[in-house]
């Protein structure tokens, strides 16, 4: 199986469950292709470089997922009859060097954020050192 990373936009005038719709929709295409996805992420809604088909922001979906090509055809041809995604692009990962990239992304997009402790100190602390 191969490695890749599917980009895709979905129009911002869908509901949240309606791209959350389009989305389950993709994944299980993958899913159906015997494919295995690793990392989905959702990242929202976010202003596009350019407007595409008159629209100035869009809903952004990620997924790393491991794969035939055959898969990557019925993505392609899917994506190509929904009206309702503006743009896609579908990366694949073939050498070493690029397949440890595609494990440090995912690692990157799995492990959750740190969390930022407190260091701000009141003016009694300050005073006390």
């Amino acid at each position: 199986m191969k490695h890749y990373e599917l980009m895709f936009i979905v129009k911002p005038t869908l509901t949240d469950e309606e791209s959350q719709s389009k989305f389950d929709e993709i994944q299980n295409i993958i899913k159906a292709g015997n494919g295995e996805i690793v990392a989905p992420v959702d990242y929202g809604v976010r202003r596009l470089a350019y407007p595409i088909e008159k629209q100035k922001r869009g809903h952004y979906y990620l997924v790393y997922f491991k794969a035939d090509g055959h898969v990557n055809k019925e993505l392609e041809r899917v994506f190509g009859i929904t009206e309702d995604i503006i743009r896609f692009m579908i990366l694949k990962y073939e050498k070493k060097s690029e397949i440890i990239n595609w494990d440090k992304m995912v690692a990157k997009v799995t492990t959750p954020a740190p969390v930022k402790e407190a260091t701000s100190q009141t003016s009694e602390q300050k005073s006390a050192e």
